[in-house]
């Protein structure tokens, strides 16, 4: 209960303080190409439940409405405002609205598509007696999954026999032992990624440097 009541109040604080963020956000997409403001897509909740994510759009409208998945496989359908959201992972802040709902936690597991629950449905029959959340130890460790997907040759197969196992091994030791701390541990890593994000910048060759950094010729 304290976990939920948490929850409840760091969301809508969350989304009094970003509403400027909201209206701003919406402008840009809408500027920057057609389309509608968020896109929403099913993912699987608590005891297998399926609820409707919420996140801005960062992908032209009709990639979509298209059956591809992992956002490295169609690198060029990302817009080009939704390019710098997903670096910074600005696209990811209208999830406190499925926070407030009580469809997600703050922290808690990453909820996957169906399909990829269905894969490995055992562990998840463990991992989702906890809502899913915003962030977590794997999404921590994986923060530039995009980036080394992006590069692998087959971006699925590399996801489903790499990726995936390693980020279920990390949430499983989450719920088998998370407390009220180590979440706001979780949370305050997951502030300084942000912090660290936002002070870096990309070169042509698709690294991040930091602003420090000098650059060689």
């Amino acid at each position: 209960m304290r976990k939920r009541a948490f929850d409840i109040v760091i969301s809508m604080v969350g989304l009094v303080g970003l509403a400027p963020v909201f209206v701003i956000m919406a402008v840009v997409i809408k500027l920057d190409s057609e389309g509608e403001i968020f896109f929403r897509q099913e993912r699987m909740g608590r005891g297998l439940n399926p609820f409707r994510i919420i996140k801005f759009r960062t992908m032209t409208s009709e990639m979509t409405n298209t059956k591809l998945v992992l956002a490295a496989v169609n690198t060029a359908r990302i817009t080009r405002v939704g390019r710098w959201l997903r670096r910074l992972k600005i696209d990811e802040l209208p999830q406190l609205v499925n926070v407030l709902k009580g469809d997600m936690s703050l922290v808690g597991p990453r909820p996957e598509l169906r399909r990829y629950v269905e894969l490995r449905r055992h562990d998840y029959e463990m991992l989702l007696t906890v809502r899913p959340g915003m962030t977590d130890p794997a999404s921590l460790a994986y923060h530039d999954e995009a980036r080394h997907l992006a590069h692998a040759i087959d971006p699925e197969k590399e996801y489903v026999k790499k990726i995936l196992p390693a980020k279920i091994q990390l949430s499983r030791q989450y719920v088998a032992g998370s407390t009220i701390c180590d979440d706001l541990m979780i949370l305050f890593r997951t502030f300084c990624l942000f912090g660290r994000m936002c002070t870096t910048r990309e070169r042509k060759d698709g690294r991040d440097v930091s602003i420090s950094e000098p650059l060689v010729s």
